[in-house]
């Protein structure tokens, strides 16, 4: 299993296309209050070292309480209990970094996952499959995370390819099926087999269906291709020329169905395998490209009025990017801002990484990025930074200065758009 992160080859460029959901944010800062180690409080003037020193090893010590209060509910015979508990790790994992607590639980923790993952049902699985996926997100890509990747590949391969199972279970296992493997995977076996077990989910089982399967399981066929797509950025160069020669036309037809984000996803994806053939200096231009080329201007310039004005405005947007980037090679990069850092997203594989990161982590993609040395070496950002709180202060910036800001910004943005609209600007 390459080592070398196709993502984090490039040099960078920034942003997500969507911002981070509030209610994420919300419930990440109610279980900070119960499980974060820094204290935001500053404390007074005259307290002493000591005491402060005190006052963090207990809040450390209650952080480590509760979690452990957690993963003894996984194992309650209540089922609303066992989701409790795993929302409550689920928002802990995904908003702290907590490796050192978990490398001496991760087995314990892991039984429990499996016991989660067997008997219970809809809902609890999917929230099994999640946190295993941060757990081995905060284990990292050593033996230890490769360990909880083999224990429990089988069960999660076993739950996605099984048509009676819940749909959001076979979803979210098809997500924990991809991350792992990209993060622990150290086997190209298991790389080979999870991209044929993924494969198998989004492509059309016959000619004769159309796109019925898309429309009737758009969000599990979904993850399964972006799943499936971050696969493809870590493949060494053997294994991906013969699906650049054979399998991605299997993708063209997905970019009918009914599902705006399976359409957005499927040309993302083909993009990036565009991009990926020009790094192997192979060509994708035939006969199919120029029909390729005309569905992406209609899904681009499509104006429908069945479907939703967002939807359309936003599929607009990415097909305008896509296309732009498959005829002149061009990508529109983009910013990612975190503390006093940023991140750079020049490409297809560097924002395909990025989006997977952070569908699984939510709002607190930022922290990570941070802190976490697994994103930080993915994305080329080096060691953490070590900021002290003086630094950390001055770093802040004011309400004023934020409303000086955006007041500013509002008034051009405001005359750019009004020589636009002008009615004179047409006569001149």
């Amino acid at each position: 299993m390459p080592r070398s992160r196709r993502a984090a080859r490039r040099g960078g460029t920034g942003s997500a296309r969507s911002g981070s959901p509030g209610s994420e944010e919300e419930a990440g800062s109610e279980v900070l209050s119960r499980c974060s180690s820094a204290s935001e409080s500053a404390g007074p003037a005259d307290e002493g070292t000591g005491s402060e020193a005190a006052s963090e090893q207990g809040q450390e010590e209650e952080v480590e309480d509760r979690l452990k209060e957690h993963m003894d509910n996984l194992l309650d015979k209540s089922a609303k209990a066992r989701q409790a508990a795993l929302q409550s790790l689920r928002l802990a994992l995904s908003s702290k970094t907590l490796s050192e607590f978990l490398l001496e639980r991760r087995l314990t923790l892991t039984d429990s996952l499996e016991k989660c993952l067997k008997k219970g049902k809809g809902e609890e699985q999917a929230l099994a499959g999640t946190v295993l996926t941060l757990l081995c997100l905060q284990m990292g890509s050593g033996p230890e995370g490769e360990e909880v990747f083999c224990s429990l590949k089988p069960l999660l391969i076993s739950i996605l390819t099984d048509s009676t199972a819940s749909p959001s279970a076979r979803q979210s296992c098809a997500t924990a099926l991809g991350m792992c493997c990209y993060i622990a995977a150290a086997d190209l076996k298991d790389l080979v087999s999870c991209l044929s077990c993924l494969e198998g989910i989004f492509s059309p089982p016959s000619t004769g269906e159309g796109d019925s399967a898309p429309a009737q399981h758009g969000p599990l066929h979904c993850s399964a291709l972006q799943s499936w797509s971050l696969l493809l950025t870590i493949c060494p160069p053997s294994h991906l020329r013969s699906i650049l020669d054979n399998r991605w036309l299997q993708l063209p037809p997905l970019l009918t169905s009914s599902s705006v984000a399976l359409r957005i996803l499927a040309g993302e994806t083909i993009a990036l395998l565009f991009e990926l053939a020009q790094d192997l200096e192979e060509d994708l231009c035939n006969q199919d490209t120029e029909f390729l080329c005309t569905q992406l201007k209609v899904l681009a310039t499509e104006s429908n009025k069945y479907r939703a004005k967002t939807d359309r405005r936003r599929q607009r947007s990415i097909f305008r990017d896509i296309l732009r980037f498959i005829e002149s090679g061009e990508y529109q990069e983009e910013t990612i801002r975190f503390g006093l850092e940023c991140m750079y997203l020049d490409s297809w594989a560097r924002q395909r990484t990025y989006q997977a990161f952070k569908e699984v982590l939510g709002s607190g993609i930022r922290h990570h990025l941070q802190n976490n040395e697994l994103l930080r070496e993915i994305f080329g950002l080096g060691p953490p930074l070590v900021l002290d709180a003086a630094a950390l202060k001055a770093s802040k910036v004011s309400r004023f200065e934020k409303h000086l800001y955006n007041s500013a910004a509002f008034k051009a943005r405001t005359k750019a758009r009004s020589r636009v609209r002008d009615k004179r600007a047409d006569v001149l």
